[in-house]
């Protein structure tokens, strides 16, 4: 294991992990942001967040995320294409080896 990793989660989650937006109007992009807090006691580094298509963008805190501060990751989904829809996110904190997983999901019409 590499120094100064950890393998216990670095933040809580403030809101759910799985965001179910319903139905939703296509042409109509939707966003979510989910809120975390750090639990460590020292500063947590967002280093980035991966989504799994072209269709779903992300905005994160570029600074250090102090102990027991919230951070927020928006998250915005193109509904250009019409039809049920479930997305992974992973997002990458500076002190913790695994990915968070997050999902969002809903049905175009």
């Amino acid at each position: 294991m590499q120094a100064g990793f950890v393998q216990a989660p670095v933040v809580s989650w403030k809101t759910e992990t799985d965001h179910n937006f319903g139905q939703v109007r296509q042409g109509y992009p939707v966003k979510f942001t989910f809120q975390f807090t750090n639990i460590t006691q020292e500063p947590v580094l967002l280093q980035t967040v991966r989504t799994t298509c072209g269709c779903t963008a992300a905005k994160w805190p570029e600074s250090a995320i102090l102990p027991g501060e919230t951070g927020d990751i928006l998250i915005e989904y193109d509904t250009y294409k019409s039809g049920d829809f479930e997305k992974k996110i992973r997002v990458f904190f500076d002190k913790q080896r695994k990915p968070e997983i997050l999902w969002i999901r809903g049905s175009v019409d």
